[in-house]
């Protein structure tokens, strides 16, 4: 049984990662979808894409990356 609101099951060996055109609009829309993506302050920088965790309905995290315009 899913809790409401989900616990997060970071103990799984597998993230799925969804590169999307901003994760500002995934964190507006996750919660209608019963999801939530972390805050901005837990966003961060690599490889050329800006990262933000969250999870699905039922918990499991998942993994926002948008290009990022200069990359470092």
């Amino acid at each position: 049984m899913v809790s409401d609101p989900p616990a997060r099951r970071e103990g799984t060996p597998i993230k799925l990662g969804f590169l999307v055109p901003s994760i500002a609009a995934g964190r507006v829309a996750a919660p209608d979808l019963g999801g939530a993506i972390d805050d901005v302050e837990d966003e961060w920088d690599w490889l050329g894409r800006r990262h933000c965790d969250g999870h699905d309905p039922e918990g499991n995290v998942i993994q926002l990356q948008e290009l990022l315009a200069d990359p470092a």
